[in-house]
Order: C-alpha cells, then sequence, then structure tokens
C-alpha cells in the first residue's frame, strides 16, 4: 500500500507539535521535573468530582442534547455575565463542546472557505496554524514583540490585512508569554477592523487567570459583539483538563452552523463532564480565586528568580507561564531545553514550538508546585553557571 497516495496530502504535510518531542524523553527520566506541560496541577475540585460521580449512581449516562444540556448552558451564561459582564442567551448563542479544542476547530471551519487568511499572532498555541490549513485556510503570522509587552498591535495588525483576509485570532492571555490584551488595546484592533468583514476568534481560556486586573474580551466592546466568536471552557480555570469540556459563545447564526459540524461529528459532549461543569459554573468561584492567588505567588517567585540567576524575562500577566529570553546564552531554544532537560533533567519549552517570534525563548510552565519551582531554578542556576564556564565567560 502506497499511503502516501493514500493519505490526505494537506495533513501529511502539517508537522506534529513541537512539544511532544520534550514529553517523549521525559517519559524515560523518572526523577526529572516537569515545567512543560500547561497543565493545573490542582486536583479538580472535590465537589465538582463528587457532581460527576453523583450523575453515575443516578444512571445519567444517555445523550444529551447536541447543543449541550440546557442547564449547563444557562449556567454558563450567567457565569459569563456574573465574571466578565458578557451577556448571551444560553438557548441560541451558546454551543458545548468536547474542549476548548474542538471550539475552535469548529470555529475555523465554520468560517473558511479554500484560500482565506487567518490572522494568526505569535508566538501562541500550537493549534491555530495547522487547524487553518486543515480548514483549508491559510496562516499569516504576525511576529509578537517583548518590549511590546507580546501584545499586538493596531499598526501590525492594520499591516497584515489583505483582500483575502477572513478571521483574526486573538489567544489572550497567551500561552506561551503571558501576554494580555487591555481594553484600550482592544479598542485600538476594533479601529483597525471597523471597516472590514473580518471576524475575530477569541480563545479566552485563560481568562480567570489574570494577574492585577481583569480579563476583557472583544466580545466585550458593543461594535465587535456581533463578529465575535469567544471561546473558553473548564481546564484551566477549574483544573478539568480530562474532563474534556469547552464552549463557544457567538451570534445565532454561527452558532446554528457550529452546532451542524459538532452534530455530525461529535453528537454531545460527554454527559457526566456536563454534570460535573454545571457544578464547577454554579458553586466553582471560590475555587477559581484560590487557585489564582496561588499561581500569582508562583508567578512573581519564579520572574524574579529568573531575572536573579541572569536570565532577562517579561512579567507575564496573565496565563501560568513565563516566557524568558535565553539569547544571552548563545543557545537556540531547541538546544537549550535539550541541554537542559539531559543536564539537569527539568522540562522547559522551546520558544520555536510556538510558531515564528519564539526563537530565543523557552517556555516554563508555573502550574507546579512550589517545590519543584525552587529545584527547577536551582538546577537552571547551576545550568547556566557550568555553561558559561564552558564558553568561558564564567
Amino acid at each position: 500500500m502506497n499511503y502516501e497516495t493514500i493519505l490526505n496530502q494537506k495533513i501529511q504535510g502539517i508537522q506534529p507539535s513541537g512539544i511532544r518531542k520534550f514529553f517523549d524523553i521525559l517519559e524515560e527520566m523518572k526523577d526529572a521535573i516537569s515545567l512543560g506541560i500547561g497543565e493545573p496541577d490542582f486536583v479538580t475540585p472535590w465537589h465538582i468530582r463528587d457532581a460527576g460521580i453523583y450523575s453515575l449512581e443516578r444512571g445519567y449516562t444517555k445523550y444529551t442534547s447536541n447543543a449541550g444540556m440546557a442547564e449547563l448552558r444557562r449556567e454558563i451564561a450567567s457565569y459569563l455575565d456574573r465574571r466578565f459582564g458578557l451577556k448571551y442567551d444560553y438557548a441560541s448563542q451558546i454551543l458545548v463542546t468536547v474542549g476548548g479544542s474542538e471550539a475552535l476547530d469548529l470555529s475555523l471551519r465554520v468560517l473558511l472557505n479554500p484560500g482565506d487568511e487567518v490572522i494568526i499572532p505569535v508566538p501562541s498555541f500550537v493549534c491555530y496554524g495547522p487547524l487553518t490549513e486543515m480548514a483549508g485556510g491559510v496562516p499569516v503570522y504576525v511576529e509578537l514583540k517583548a518590549e511590546n509587552q507580546f501584545r499586538l498591535t493596531p499598526e501590525q495588525l492594520k499591516a497584515a490585512i489583505t483582500p483575502r483576509t477572513k478571521a483574526l485570532v486573538l489567544p489572550f492571555p497567551s500561552n506561551p508569554t503571558g501576554g494580555i490584551m487591555e481594553r484600550q488595546d482592544l479598542e485600538a484592533l476594533a479601529q483597525v477592523l471597523r471597516d472590514t468583514e473580518i471576524m475575530v476568534v477569541s480563545d479566552e481560556i485563560y481568562a480567570e487567570l489574570t494577574y492585577g486586573q481583569r480579563h476583557v474580551s472583544m466580545a466585550n466592546l458593543e461594535e465587535m459583539y456581533d463578529r465575535t466568536i469567544v471561546v473558553n471552557g473548564f481546564s484551566k480555570s477549574h483544573a478539568m483538563t480530562g474532563w474534556r469540556m469547552g464552549y463557544v459563545c457567538a451570534p445565532k447564526p454561527i452558532i446554528q452552523c457550529l452546532t451542524k459540524l459538532h452534530q455530525f461529528g461529535i453528537m454531545s459532549a460527554p454527559t457526566v463532564s456536563q454534570y460535573a461543569a454545571i457544578e464547577a459554573m454554579r458553586n466553582g468561584d471560590r475555587d477559581i480565586e484560590h487557585m489564582r492567588e496561588e499561581y500569582d505567588s508562583r508567578r512573581r517567585y519564579l520572574v524574579e528568580n529568573l531575572r536573579r540567576i541572569g536570565l532577562s524575562c517579561f512579567e507575564p500577566k496573565g496565563a501560568f507561564y513565563v516566557f524568558p529570553d535565553i539569547r544571552s546564552t548563545g543557545l537556540t531554544s531547541n538546544e537549550f531545553c535539550e541541554r537542559f532537560l539531559r543536564e539537569e533533567r527539568v522540562a522547559v519549552i522551546p520558544g520555536s514550538a510556538f510558531g515564528p517570534g519564539g526563537e530565543g525563548f523557552v517556555r516554563a510552565c508555573y502550574a507546579a508546585s512550589m517545590k519543584d519551582i525552587s529545584e527547577a531554578i536551582t538546577r537552571m542556576d547551576n545550568f547556566l553557571t557550568n555553561l558559561r564556564h564552558s564558553q568561558g565567560r564564567g
């Protein structure tokens, strides 16, 4: 069998995630510390787990509505209004998905015709470009700069727009940089988009993890509400990664198309996870605050100590990542991460895995215990000291 001719050419040409390589190496090391995976170290709060368990005990194991249980969609609508001032009709503007990843995939597929362009700020999470390509679109990458706090500027956006531009992905708060967009930043982008038909796909999976200010969505701007698709989920805010629960909010015509794709491809999100998600939406605000406070203390510790040992590091305002500049070492980001893992048994991710603009940086996740973070800093200090000596700079 000639699988090269049998398999889809576009999918064959897409490179696998640059993150996975380091996880594969890490699996061979029993005593290594991982600051690589973007997953909360918290266990899903007990009252949320208990709601899922109770649903199983009661035999609630049937399919739900394609769009998700009405009760869950009501709670999502209430949560978004309560936490962010976003108003959506539960019956016609919210779709429950299998994680935020499905929501992103569906959103791009309902928007794109072959050859349509999608503006993607980078460095950013690894899925946006491949999902665009698999939907028949063309990724247009815009490199964000540390000196601009990894924000997308209106000048950069304007320069990237062409007659083929269909959508802008707004991945804020950002994985991997921890950068955010404040209201004035979004208003400046809205001015650029005002006389266009460009849609915004706003990935807000880290919306609850901002430090010192409340998250603002592009959909909070009145003139942008009808042209914004908001993607969110439970994985980061409620430590529910394995439950695979997400949702997408948008104008009714868009939700109708999203639901059709979801209906034929997925049917409905897992029933037990939906019952757990209802409890998370209804009674999970305190959990969010507790976890954010913990992340904030880790964030401040990690930034302070990275700078202390000689690495320049932008102070992240959101998510749970730091993105230190390692260009002073003379190593590429991939070389740095491979050597750091093998010599000091600590995993961080090369910035190059997150697209153009990421080279020269590495991502470290502080959704890990303070014990592991402190030990990782000690090992990185040792790694940098040994590196300087070997280069004749120590």
